[in-house]
């Protein structure tokens, strides 16, 4: 049976719920739309755990599962996973003493159905980190941390995809305005080098394979300005998956609202289909 997942960035579960104007109801209908994820990535919940139930109670009493993992800083970060069936098992965290505790990573197991293989979802917010200082420092900490862990994540025999906010945008056609970026957080030479290693190795961006070598399709952009409108975008929000995932995507998208006062995140929802 074909199963579809769904990574989103919300921007912060209270205010994505929230109605906006009468084109813009929030998250919740999306929710409620019959798109075929069975799975949903969430990132930047910000908030606790109880909040986060509160703002989508309506979805959870229309059925779906909520696992999450709320950071120690309140009102920041914060993952979860959205599922339709009830998860077998959730790790929050990747066995880091330094960032488990961030609110940054959770993985979701779900057993085998019909010819459906068992399937691990993970839900990441990288650290967006700076072009220097600490905070740069921080992000690259991470990354060489939750690299080994990937390792092992990649070599499981079930299907295994990681989706979420990678915060890096991996090659040029991975961002509309690159030549004034090439010195930004997001876009470092380490920083794509470090996603390219992972593609180098046992992961595969499902989304590019499957869109091929055109620009985008772009996932963020910023509420300044005219960057929405001109789709001045980044695609940071991406789907790792191992090969027992990856030789099962058939189509991706990405659901870009159809105007700017009818966005309830800053990011859109990345979509793939696995048959």
């Amino acid at each position: 049976m074909p199963f579809t997942i769904t990574t989103a960035n919300i921007n912060g579960v209270r205010a994505a719920v929230k109605e906006r104007n009468p084109h813009n109801p929030g998250m919740l209908p999306w929710l409620g739309e019959p798109t075929g994820s069975r799975f949903v990535l969430i990132q930047e919940i910000r908030a606790t755990e109880e909040q986060a139930r509160e703002a989508l109670a309506p979805a959870l009493e229309a059925g779906w599962h909520l696992s999450m993992d709320d950071s120690s800083v309140k009102g920041h970060a914060g993952v979860g996973v959205l599922s339709t069936i009830a998860p077998a098992a959730v790790r929050r965290g990747f066995g880091s003493d330094e960032f488990d505790h961030t609110g940054r990573y959770l993985e979701a197991d779900f057993a085998a159905a019909d010819d459906r293989p068992a399937l691990t979802v993970g839900s990441l917010y990288l650290p967006k980190g700076a072009a220097d200082g600490p905070k740069r420092d921080d992000k690259f900490r991470f990354m060489d941390a939750f690299a080994a862990h990937l390792d092992t994540a990649a070599r499981k025999r079930r299907a295994v995809v990681v989706g979420g906010d990678w915060n890096i945008a991996h090659t040029e056609r991975d961002l509309k305005a690159w030549k004034t970026n090439t010195k930004s957080p997001g876009f470092l030479p380490e920083e794509r080098q470090w996603v390219a290693d992972l593609l180098g190795g046992r992961w595969t961006d499902v989304v590019r394979a499957l869109s091929g070598d055109e620009p985008g399709p772009y996932s963020w952009w910023s509420w300044r300005g005219k960057a929405f409108d001109n789709d001045s975008g980044w695609r940071i929000d991406y789907h790792l998956a191992n090969s027992t995932a990856a030789k099962l995507a058939t189509s991706a998208r990405v659901e870009r609202a159809d105007a700017y006062d009818r966005r309830w995140s800053d990011h859109a929802p990345v979509t793939v289909e696995y048959a």
